[in-house]
């Protein structure tokens, strides 16, 4: 169902969120790297891992990859420009702490990435699936 599904795309996504969030920290403090290319940086890295753990666990899906890879990354790439712009806005207009622009991005962009890869990306696989 879809409460579960959810679930199960928030899980993935904390395993993709950490792969995210360790980039951006390591740009950020060891490398000195602006707050917001680093985390786009990460953000990419966080994509990668979703792709594959959203397509096997999240989704169940069987949809081809030369099909469901584009579409995925269409939706990473509009949530990628979300939230480089919410990290943009937080840290330089609103001068919020880095991480703190991060957590409220995340979230945004986690409702973002659900709704488009479950009405998109993956609506052709088992989307009801428990």
């Amino acid at each position: 169902m879809l409460v579960k599904q959810f679930l199960r795309f928030t899980g993935v996504g904390a395993i993709g969120t950490t792969g995210h969030y360790l980039t951006l920290v390591l740009l950020v403090e060891a490398a000195g790297m602006n707050a917001v290319p680093a985390s786009l940086t990460g953000f990419v890295v966080g994509a990668l891992i979703n792709y594959r753990l959203n397509r096997t666990f999240t989704f169940r899906s069987d949809v081809a990859h030369r099909i469901a890879m584009p579409k995925f990354f269409t939706i990473a790439a509009a949530g990628a420009l979300l939230n480089t712009l919410i990290m943009f806005l937080a840290t330089n207009q609103l001068k919020l702490h880095y991480i703190m622009s991060q957590m409220l991005a995340s979230g945004i962009v986690l409702i973002w990435g659900f709704l488009g890869n479950r009405l998109w990306t993956f609506s052709d696989a088992g989307n009801e699936h428990g």
